[in-house]
């Protein structure tokens, strides 16, 4: 009998890699379910999804709050929404990248859009996550988490729910912090930052003797939620979550996060069986915010005043989207309207006063405002084995700064998503789209500490125009998926090196590649899982001034291999080997550099007592290799010596960690 067991997928290999289920999976994304109850070694979603899913990778920025990449696309290549709420980060070097302002245990699903296939959400040009967090429930139930790991990792959490026919909320919060931790040679983040900088020009970025052994960081979040049925068929929902990070460090990095503090919230009014035309009407209003400030206080460079550095940015962002889902002769119609806006700003200081910059502006990036204004439409209908879903999106979207004209674009997004079912068990899928995104204000406005023009006030906007192609078999031995994309890129958006200003440029590239994952039913109680994942990028043509024509941030070859035994009901062991060839296409020309293949070996067993009492004990980096998986592209502010290579960051040794889940 096939067991239902979680896939060890490909990806990074990350220091805490979070077991998840997968549910089916079509050609524009995957689900990934059962989030919360595997996340039991942090709270970081980055690490869950790149050991989980084909197509992400995880890009270490510090021991949390790591960033991720889709098929090699990040940043506003990809977008992030949080129960229907889009959610940016305020920092221009991804210190708080969006996935970082949820909690790992806080998630009940998240879906994975891979390519130009979310005319939904405002952004998703080369991919998007959409995650739904954990939802009320009717009767009264709860769980405590304790976790506790390598480096003094602490975690402890709880969340209960309860109500009635009227009226249900949930009320959900935990607290984790850890030391620095020690990569496979020993070394701590500020033993990496030594070794890196000691008697080099760029020795000032060492930490000062008192906050060498300070922990790596101090995360604490609470999510709450009301539902509230108005009636039979209208229901009300109000969602509200806090994230509270402090003293973040990122070694690598000139500066650490003070704090970041994020809120999301949320009001949605939901009236379904309106008539046997409309099914549905949804009316939400969200709103979240980040307050962001980085700074050089740890850093022996701060010992001198005039290197007493911080740059303060915020961001928010508002929408409110109207969606109305109709059956119209066995198809199914969704048309919605969509409006948000954007605000990003940034100052400059020293200690607590403004740093006047050469220009006589302290501004880092200049009260900068993106409007959106949109109309889309979801078409699905399905012909016998033939099914198939249209979207189509258009873009009106306006960006105003305090020193330069209003800039307006136009996009047009739409794709087509066809699955044909050979039999029962095969069935093979066929996806063609085209998605703008629009420059952000970094991209446009961003400027240095020393009043250099960093951004690019006259990019264009990006547009994706993708196939992908798949075919997926699953039967009572074996269930395999393989997908494959060639994705061109028309005035992508990249960052140039070595330029006094103007740093972004818009150039034409493609990306293509493959993915593949499987499960072996070897017997009723043990699976082989595997995965693999390939993709190359492109230039069109070189920089100027420039050779190269690798794309930057495209990870080598990578896969997993695991063999799992349920030993007994709910009670699962598993043994991982991730691994990765060498990272030789690089984009040397813009800070890129090889980067060694590596192998990793990783062991856990997750053992339930009962149903409402289970343990998990868990190694990962069993044999304490050294390697890095991010490499180090110059879109990233690091720690470079004079002319020489950008300083990497390892990731950690070997990690051993415990788990303890309580449930009612």
């Amino acid at each position: 009998m096939k067991k239902t067991i979680s896939l060890s997928l490909i990806a990074v290999a990350s220091l805490y890699a979070a077991e998840v289920e997968l549910a089916p999976v079509g050609v524009e994304s995957t689900v990934i379910t059962e989030v919360s109850q595997n996340a039991q070694t942090s709270a970081d979603l980055a690490q869950a999804l790149s050991s989980s899913v084909p197509s992400i990778e995880m890009n270490r920025r510090s021991g949390i709050a790591n960033d991720i990449y889709i098929r090699g696309q990040k940043r506003d290549n990809i977008s992030v929404e949080v129960d229907g709420t889009k959610v940016c980060g305020a920092c221009p070097n991804r210190m708080d990248p969006p996935v970082s302002h949820i909690l790992a245990s806080q998630i009940d699903e998240v879906e994975v859009i891979e390519g130009p296939y979310d005319v939904e959400t405002f952004g998703t040009m080369s991919g998007g996550i959409k995650i739904k967090t954990k939802q009320p429930k009717k009767d009264l139930s709860g769980s405590v988490d304790f976790g506790y790991g390598s480096w003094n990792y602490l975690k402890v959490g709880a969340t209960v729910s309860g109500g009635n026919d009227t009226l249900r909320v949930l009320i959900s919060g935990s607290r984790e912090s850890s030391d620095q931790y020690k990569d496979g040679n020993g070394d701590t983040i500020a033993d990496q930052v030594d070794k890196y900088a000691t008697g080099t020009t760029v020795a000032g970025t060492r930490y000062k003797t008192s906050d060498r052994d300070m922990k790596a960081y101090t995360k604490q979040s609470l999510m709450s939620k009301v539902y509230i049925n108005v009636t039979d068929d209208q229901e009300l929902a109000l969602s509200y979550t806090m994230n509270r990070s402090d003293d973040v460090l990122y070694g690598n990095s000139k500066m650490d996060a003070d704090y970041d503090d994020s809120n999301i919230f949320s009001a949605t009014y939901d009236i379904k069986n309106i008539s046997d035309l409309l099914k549905d009407l949804n009316l939400q209003y969200y709103h979240s915010d980040v307050d962001h400030p980085m700074s050089t206080r740890h850093r022996m460079s701060s010992a001198n005043p005039a290197m007493r550095n911080t740059n303060h940015l915020t961001t928010d962002m508002e929408g409110l989207k109207l969606k109305g889902e109709m059956d119209i002769s066995d198809t199914k119609v969704i048309l919605g309207l969509d409006a948000s806006q954007r605000n990003w700003d940034g100052k400059y200081y020293k200690t607590d006063t403004l740093l006047p910059l050469p220009t006589g502006n302290s501004k880092s990036i200049d009260d900068s405002d993106t409007d959106n204004r949109a109309i889309f439409m979801k078409v699905k209908k399905r012909f016998g084995a033939l099914s198939f879903s249209f979207g189509a999106r258009y873009d009106s979207t306006t960006i105003t700064h305090a020193t330069y004209a209003d800039r307006d674009f136009t996009g047009v997004n739409a794709n087509l998503v066809t699955t044909y079912n050979l039999n029962d068990e095969n069935k093979i899928f066929l996806g063609v789209g085209q998605a703008y995104r629009v420059p952000d204000a970094r991209e446009l406005y961003f400027r240095s500490s020393m009043g250099g023009w960093i951004g690019t006030s006259t990019l264009d906007q990006t547009k994706n125009q993708e196939v992908d192609l798949g075919y997926e078999t699953d039967n009572d031995s074996f269930k395999l998926k393989i997908k494959a994309f060639y994705s061109m890129l028309s005035d992508y958006i990249y960052y140039q090196k070595g330029l006094r200003t103007n740093n972004f440029k818009n150039i034409d590239a493609t990306i293509y590649g493959a993915e593949l994952s499987a499960s072996v039913y070897a017997t009723d109680d043990i699976t082989v899982d595997m995965g693999l994942s390939y993709k190359k990028g492109e230039k069109d043509h070189a920089l100027v001034g420039q050779t190269d024509t690798d794309l930057a941030d495209m990870a080598p070859l990578r896969g997993s291999l695991a063999l799992n035994y349920e030993y007994m009901k709910d009670s699962l062991a598993t043994l991982e080997l991730q691994a990765s060839d060498r990272w030789s296409d690089i984009d040397s020309d813009n800070g890129e550099q090889e980067l060694a293949g590596w192998g990793v070996l990783n062991f856990k067993v997750k053992h339930s007592f009962n149903k409402n009492f289970n343990f998990t004990f868990g190694i990962n980096n069993i044999l304490d290799k050294t390697y890095a998986v991010s490499n180090t592209y110059a879109d990233l502010t690091l720690i470079t010596a004079g002319g020489g290579d950008v300083m990497l960051m390892n990731e950690p040794g070997r990690y051993v960690y415990t788990n303890l889940n309580f449930k009612f």
